[in-house]
């Protein structure tokens, strides 16, 4: 996995663990909803670079 695309999937789960927890504090469960949303895509594009590395080698 390239060093960039693991930063930018890892970014993008702490980001979205954060939206979540501020706006689950707040009581906002839109907010809540995209953050959660967000941290799953964070998990998606690691997923995704794991299976790239697996058929490169």
């Amino acid at each position: 996995m390239s060093a960039t695309e693991k930063a930018k999937a890892k970014a993008e789960q702490m980001v979205g663990k954060v939206v979540q927890k501020t706006a689950h504090m707040r009581g906002k469960k839109t907010t809540e909803a995209k953050g959660a949303a967000l941290g799953l895509r964070g998990k998606a594009r690691e997923r995704k670079e794991k299976v790239k590395d697996a058929f490169k080698h």
